[in-house]
């Protein structure tokens, strides 16, 4: 990529970022390429659709919270770098309101039919879901090893009761400590 490309990319990103935290993932497109400073053909022939738009910034959110996790992986308390993830993947979420709902249902679109929307979307979502995975499991795995997590606990369980505080909290936004009581009880049920 140009140098001018990359920085386009780089500024309908960032831009992507803030209309998506503001706003929802049905922020206007035209807005964010104008806060770019570049046109909306622009924004498309970098992303070719809302939904590749949203994966990428979709990425960027994974890739800080694999750098964080592999950042708690030297951490002298594994259960407490457990929990800091994990509080990590709820912040993440609840900045990007709407985003995790948004791709989920494209993943789920891709598997059902053959759009094109869905299909690049899902596999976007499912190149993410991955590496979070591993990440998390070499995280409980190390709790779980310190004898401050019970045997038997999966990462896609514990993955799941995550995304479900953090659209919990999307739903109440009246409560701002919802996510932090939920995620509280959660841990105690990791308790061996």
């Amino acid at each position: 990529m140009r140098a001018d490309a990359r920085r386009n990319h780089e500024r309908l990103l960032a831009e992507a970022r803030a209309a998506f935290a503001a706003h929802g993932t049905d922020a206007s497109l035209e807005d964010v390429a104008k806060r770019a400073g570049v046109g909306i053909g622009t924004l498309y022939r970098h992303f070719p659709n809302r939904y590749a738009l949203m994966s990428a910034v979709f990425e960027d959110a994974v890739g800080q919270l694999l750098a964080r996790s592999r950042e708690l992986l030297d951490d002298p308390q594994p259960c407490g770098a457990l929990v800091t993830w994990l509080r990590d993947i709820i912040s993440h979420a609840g900045e990007y309101r709407g985003l995790s709902r948004a791709l989920m249902t494209v993943s789920y679109s891709a598997s059902h039919d053959s759009g094109d929307d869905g299909e690049n979307g899902g596999s976007e979502l499912a190149r993410c879901g991955d590496p979070i995975r591993e990440a998390g499991s070499a995280l409980l795995a190390r709790a779980q090893e310190a004898g401050a997590v019970r045997p038997g606990v999966s990462i896609g369980d514990l993955l799941q009761l995550t995304h479900a505080i953090a659209l919990a909290a999307e739903e109440t936004p009246a409560d701002p400590d919802l996510a932090d009581r939920l995620l509280t009880l959660t841990v105690r049920g990791l308790k061996p």
